[in-house]
């Protein structure tokens, strides 16, 4: 065994390895239909049967070093054949890197294992982020045995485009990772890339930006920019969605309540469960880089793995949910079901200065406003990003803009325990028709801290939503769902704002496209509950 394999092992709490003895294949070459040929290793137990199932890692971040270890050896080391493949333009593979276009190299690859004389025909898949949409993005091949994708979804246009704003911190992040990591010492260049990025990200246009970060243009960036629509067909070719009633083989998911992909991941939980897939979940409190949502799908998904592709269900659990409970929720739990199926909504009314209550709100009340200027836009403070470190913080500061309205209920007498979906309903009047609305829960400590517990952010344009005769449109926007506790004492708050920049990236105001604009137009707010426009926000509570 390897010193890196023993550390690894012991870092992830991966059961002890069954052979210390690992060969590994380099660079075998793998053709694609359009002659490219992509690079893979094979990593193996010395004296393993000569024909066994094969568990597929294709991945844009290399295959030696970290990725070799944790996706080839550390399998390798406990029974399971590997081989790990650098997707098209990366490390070596031939072609040029087309982010998210994953379906044609995946099967041609499923077709070329049919080929290799050691590979038995059945085939499982694991790994995070990029590496779970590589799962997805062949998941109904009936050659799949098993999926375990992790903090990923089966489409990236959810997260890329968050409510229809651009996801600018993430978008700009990965993208410095994937410009810096093959350049000699890509670690140094790669942080260093990320400490010269937050000052960048005011720059506009945005379109340009790439040039700025990376010095120089990056065509798949410039080119996802023109097609900001999920049904334009750049998105609907990367889209995997549809396809998740035909899959056969059994997904484990596991996902982070601060990940970047969280909504989308427990979509597809859901569409899985309703096609009869016995799919597992698994949500911990971890942000998408977190250690130990790495250590959660690695240990989940090698017994995922070794259950469906070897037989061994010694290590699975039985439930088909587990969550993790925050605030005062005792840590985990396991569930039936997601939502479970016994919770019931609690609508919470905004009512004039400041207040949330479950009642409805008088008649003609006045409304409160704000004015949100995208020169001067509301920051992101927490929440899910691509390398958030601390994704819930004390919001105060945030709260005490005038650009960000905040209503909250009485101190709670008894615990609320919200489990499930999260939705917002928001009567807005503004003075322009191009303006974003954040909406955002917060558990109010006794001592006055705010934490944010979930929130979304929804770009408002014409015709997106519906307009009452007085001007005012009504939003609705589904907030991130959450597991958590409301303690007694605490008091549960609703944050309004029209930014959270430059975790999305702000609305200019005008409606020009978002690649171009440059001119910022400051809008006049106003939000309305009163009994005609009843804003609230509506937890899913057990």
């Amino acid at each position: 065994m390897s010193l890196a394999g023993d550390a690894a092992g012991r870092l992830l709490r991966l059961p002890r390895p069954r052979t210390a003895d690992v060969t590994v294949e380099r660079d075998l070459r793998v053709p694609m239909a359009d002659g490219a040929v992509l690079l893979a290793d094979r990593w193996v137990a010395r004296g393993a049967p000569a024909r066994q199932p094969t568990v597929l890692i294709r991945s844009p971040y290399g295959r030696a070093q970290l990725f070799g270890l944790l996706f080839g050896r550390l399998l390798a080391e406990r029974g399971l054949q590997v081989v790990v493949q650098s997707v098209r333009g990366t490390f070596g593979s031939g072609g040029e890197f087309n982010p998210f276009d994953e379906r044609g190299d995946g099967v041609a690859t499923l077709d070329w294992l049919d080929a290799q004389p050691w590979h038995d025909g059945r085939v499982g898949m694991t790994g995070p982020s990029y590496l779970g949409l590589t799962q997805w993005a062949i998941a109904r091949d009936p050659r799949l045995a098993a999926l375990a994708p992790s903090v990923t979804a089966s489409q990236f246009h959810g997260q890329t485009y968050g409510g229809g704003s651009i996801s600018l911190d993430t978008a700009m992040s990965w993208m410095v990772v994937i410009a810096m990591q093959e350049r000699r010492l890509g670690p140094l260049h790669l942080l260093r890339g990320l400490r010269r990025l937050p000052p960048l990200l005011d720059q506009l246009p945005i379109g340009e930006l790439d040039a700025s970060v990376t010095g120089a243009p990056v065509p798949w960036f410039r080119e996802s920019l023109q097609h900001s629509a999920r049904d334009d067909p750049w998105w609907v070719a990367r889209d995997f969605s549809a396809g998740i009633g035909e899959v056969r083989a059994p997904v484990q998911l596991v996902g982070g309540w601060h990940d970047i992909f969280l909504p989308w991941m427990l979509e597809d939980f859901a569409a899985l469960r309703a096609a009869g897939n016995p799919a597992q979940l698994v949500v911990g409190p971890w942000t998408h880089t977190a250690p130990g949502a790495a250590v959660s799908g690695a240990r989940n998904g090698l017994a995922w793995l070794r259950a469906h592709l070897l037989g061994d269900r010694r290590l699975l659990r039985d439930a088909p949910v587990q969550v993790h409970v925050g605030g005062g929720g005792g840590g985990w739990r396991e569930l039936d079901a997601w939502p479970p199926p016994e919770a019931t909504p609690l609508r919470l009314h905004l009512h004039p200065g400041g207040r949330l209550a479950r009642a409805e709100p008088p008649a003609g009340a006045e409304p409160s406003r704000y004015r949100y200027d995208p020169a001067d836009p509301t920051p992101s403070l927490g929440g899910p990003t691509l390398f958030a470190r601390e994704p819930v913080v004390d919001n105060r500061p945030l709260e005490r803009r005038a650009d960000v309205l905040v209503f909250s209920t009485d101190v709670l007498r008894a615990p609320v325990e919200a489990i499930g979906p999260v939705e917002a309903e928001l009567h807005v009047g503004a003075t322009t028709e191009h303006f974003d609305v954040f909406a955002r829960v917060c558990d109010v400590h006794p001592d006055g801290t705010s934490y944010n517990v979930c929130d979304a952010l929804v770009r408002v344009e014409p015709g997106r939503f519906p307009v009452a005769e007085d001007g005012t449109t009504r939003v609705t926007l589904p907030l991130w769902p959450t597991a958590h506790r409301f303690g007694g004492g605490h008091r549960i708050r609703l944050q309004v704002s029209s930014g959270a920049h430059p975790r999305y990236a702000r609305n200019p105001g005008t409606g020009e496209p978002p690649a171009t604009a440059r001119r910022l137009v400051a809008a006049d707010l106003a939000v309305r509950g009163d009994a005609a426009h009843p804003s609230a926000v509506t937890l899913t509570v057990v």
